[in-house]
C-alpha cells in the first residue's frame, strides 16, 4: 500500500472515488467535492487548501479522506475557536491545520473512504496514523475529523484523538404514513400551531412545489442562488462560501441528487429550500427568502420537506446545525461526533480537560431536551 496526497479531487478519476463512498453520505461523493474545488469555493485563497490523503493498492485506490489545510476555523461548524485564541495567549501557532471534513457541510458520515473489498480497520489505522504523522513532519498544530462515524472514532481515539461530542435537531419517521400521523403524535398545543401555520400559505396565495431529480428545471438554479446569497446578505454573521459557478456546475453534474422545495405566488418565485437526497436520508443546506411573510420559512423548510419524506418514504431528515425552533416541530436532539489530535502537549491537556466537562454537559442537554419534546411520549 502506497500513501499519496492530491492537491486536486479532479486528479483522482470519479467512479475510482465513488466506489469507495458507495452508499455512503452524498456529500462525500466526488461531485459534490470536486464542484466545490472547481468553482473556487474551496482553494488556498479561501483557505481551503486540498489535501486529500489517498491510500492506493499499485494503481488502484482502496482509501482515502478529504482533507484540507485551513488558515482559519470558518465553514466547520464543529467551532475551535476559543481553542485558537488559547493557543495564541500562549504563544502557540495554531493555523494551519487538517481538517477532515466536508467543507460547509455538518453533515455525519464516513470520514474515512474504503474499498468494499479491503480491510477497513487496515484502512483506516493507516490513514488515522498518516494523520498524526503530517502534524509532526510540517509542524502543524492540530489534525480534526469532523462528524465521523463511531469506528472511526475508536481508531483515532487509539491515536490520541480526543472526542468532541455534540448534537442536531433531526427528524425521524418511527412508522408514520402520512403528515396527519405525524400531527397525531404532537402534544396537543403543538398540534394547535402546526395546524396554524400550515393554514398561511393559502391565505397568503403561495404554492410550495417539490422539484426532485433531473426533474429539476434548468431555469431554478439562478433563482436558487440568489436565495442563497439573499440569506447571506441579510445576516450580519453571514458569509458567502458558495457561488454561482457551484451551483451552475450542480446542475450539469449532480442534480439527480437534489430536491428543490418552491414558494411562488402567481408564479414567481419568494422563497425556496436547496436540499439533498441520497438513500433513506434528506439533508437541509440553503433557506432564502425574496420577501417575508408569516411562517414561510417553516412552511418550506420543513412542513414541506417532511411531506416530501413521507411521500417518499425517506425515514430520516438532517435540516443542518443550530434552530432550537425545530425542537417545537418534532425534531429531537440527536448526537454528532468529532475527534481532534493536538501536538502541544500544554494545549493538548487543556482541550482533554475542556472536552471531558463540555462532553457531560452536552450529554444532560440532550438528555434534558429529550423530556421537553413537542411529541407525546409512550
Amino acid at each position: 500500500m502506497k500513501l499519496e496526497v492530491r492537491s486536486r479531487l479532479s486528479d483522482i478519476d470519479p467512479a475510482a472515488w465513488d466506489a469507495l463512498v458507495g452508499d455512503g453520505l452524498a456529500f462525500l461523493e466526488w461531485g459534490w467535492l470536486a464542484s466545490l474545488e472547481e468553482s473556487g469555493c474551496v482553494a488556498a485563497a479561501t483557505g481551503w487548501s486540498p489535501q486529500h490523503l489517498t491510500l492506493w493498492e499499485g494503481t488502484r485506490l482502496i482509501g482515502a479522506c478529504p482533507l484540507y489545510l485551513k488558515n482559519h476555523s470558518q465553514g466547520e461548524f464543529v467551532f475551535d475557536h476559543g481553542w485558537a485564541d488559547a493557543a495564541q495567549r500562549a504563544g502557540i501557532r495554531y493555523f494551519p491545520k487538517l481538517l477532515v471534513a466536508v467543507p460547509f457541510t455538518p453533515a455525519t458520515g464516513t470520514r474515512f473512504l474504503t474499498s468494499p473489498d479491503c480491510d477497513r480497520a487496515v484502512v483506516t489505522q493507516t490513514l488515522a496514523a498518516a494523520l498524526t504523522a503530517a502534524c509532526g513532519q510540517h509542524g502543524l498544530s492540530s489534525a480534526h475529523v469532523n462528524f465521523c462515524l463511531p469506528d472511526e472514532q475508536q481508531t483515532l481515539g487509539a491515536h490520541g484523538f480526543q472526542h468532541r461530542l455534540g448534537y442536531q435537531f433531526q427528524w425521524t419517521n418511527p412508522g408514520w404514513q402520512s403528515f396527519d400521523d405525524y400531527l397525531a403524535a404532537f402534544r396537543s398545543k403543538r398540534r394547535v400551531q402546526i395546524k396554524r401555520e400550515r393554514r398561511e400559505p393559502e391565505v397568503q396565495g403561495i404554492e410550495i412545489t417539490a422539484h426532485s431529480g433531473d426533474a429539476i428545471p434548468d431555469e431554478l438554479f439562478t433563482p436558487m442562488f440568489r436565495l442563497y446569497k439573499s440569506t447571506i446578505d441579510k445576516l450580519y454573521w453571514g458569509r458567502q462560501y458558495l457561488n454561482a459557478a457551484f451551483f451552475d456546475l450542480l446542475r450539469r453534474r449532480w442534480k439527480h441528487r437534489l430536491v428543490f422545495f418552491v414558494a411562488r405566488r402567481q408564479g414567481a418565485v419568494i422563497a425556496g429550500t436547496f436540499t439533498v437526497r441520497k438513500g433513506d436520508t434528506l439533508y437541509g443546506r440553503y433557506w432564502g427568502a425574496f420577501e417575508e411573510q408569516r411562517y414561510l420559512h417553516f412552511n418550506v423548510c420543513y412542513y414541506a420537506s417532511i411531506e416530501y419524506c413521507l411521500r417518499e418514504g425517506i425515514t430520516r431528515f438532517e435540516p443542518g446545525a443550530g434552530g432550537e425552533f425545530k425542537h417545537l416541530r418534532g425534531f429531537d436532539a440527536r448526537p454528532t461526533h468529532s475527534m481532534h489530535y493536538i501536538t502541544d502537549p500544554r494545549l493538548r491537556r487543556a482541550i482533554t480537560d475542556y472536552l471531558a466537562r463540555e462532553r457531560q454537559a452536552v450529554t444532560q442537554e440532550i438528555e434534558w431536551l429529550d423530556g421537553q419534546s413537542a411529541l407525546k411520549r409512550p
